[in-house]
């Protein structure tokens, strides 16, 4: 299935999108994509809907965040061996944790804001999942079953915020708009192989990224099994696992997003995104 929110920012409903790729209304069957949504009962009951009696979404859709609000909103940094060299950092040992905050996430078509004192922000195509179960030290062959479904997401950056001083990386990873995430969550059944997806970037035209999950240092697994050793990691919580090389900071000399760049960006079988950046009003 390929689940998705639809509608004005703030006022988004849940949806599923049919065969024929139009947009049905899941709001009979409840009332918004949140934590409760992704529970194995969950998707299984909407999996036995008949898509073709669901109300057709007319016109033109804007898709927002495929998950109303993470609890958590956890990323994972330097996780391709070939952007940590890019970035000047050594290829990390176990994974690199840090967090997004959630207010950060936005449709995957929305605008990209430039906040006041930004002066060096970056793009980062990622492949997302959202937890499905809640997983408490999980054991790295069964921490796939934990995963309800993938989504891309791109890891917006303030390079200077997150790197040029003191602190945690989410300094510069939570800005609104931060977050893009979507177009929608393709569930894990229909993704047999989260290692074998392709990731692609495009700025203004030009691919500037590209990149497949098979050469992530850590894999899925790898990364539900360590955060649970950690964590509880609640069901609706999203996990973004790093990104491939061709951020602007790798570049020489950096290139940084301005107002009027076009961001377009997807993943293999989890649709695409596209973000123009706008100046903060």
């Amino acid at each position: 299935m390929k689940l998705c929110r639809f509608g004005p920012a703030g006022a988004e409903r849940p949806g599923i999108i049919a065969a024929d790729g139009s947009v049905r209304d899941l709001s009979a069957h409840m009332l918004d994509l949140d934590a409760d949504a992704w529970s194995a009962a969950s998707l299984a009951r909407l999996s036995a809907l008949d898509l073709d009696s669901l109300p057709r979404v007319e016109g033109e859709v804007r898709f927002g965040s495929p998950i109303r609000r993470p609890g958590h909103f956890i990323a994972i940094g330097l996780n391709y061996a070939d952007h940590a060299a890019e970035s000047g950092m050594p290829v990390p040992a176990e994974p690199v944790v840090f967090s997004k905050a959630p207010s950060c996430i936005c449709g995957p078509d929305d605008a990209v804001i430039i906040p006041k004192g930004s002066t060096k922000l970056d793009w980062e195509v990622e492949l997302a999942f959202v937890i499905g179960t809640r997983a408490w030290q999980v054991s790295e062959a069964d921490a796939l079953s934990h995963v309800a479904g993938y989504m891309i997401c791109n890891d917006v950056s303030e390079r200077a915020w997150q790197i040029e001083g003191t602190g945690q990386w989410i300094k510069g990873k939570s800005a609104p708009t931060f977050g893009p995430l979507g177009p929608w969550i393709v569930t894990s059944d229909e993704v047999p192989d989260p290692q074998a997806l392709d990731l692609y970037l495009d700025l203004n035209g030009t691919r500037v990224q590209t990149g497949s999950t098979r050469t992530m240092i850590f894999p899925v697994a790898t990364l539900v099994h360590f955060l649970s050793h950690k964590m509880v990691l609640e069901p609706g919580d999203v996990i973004t696992t790093g990104t491939p090389p061709g951020v602007g900071m790798g570049k020489k000399p950096p290139v940084y997003l301005k107002a009027g760049d076009v961001m377009q960006l997807g993943i293999s079988g989890l649709g695409t995104q596209r973000q123009t950046v706008v100046a903060d009003a």
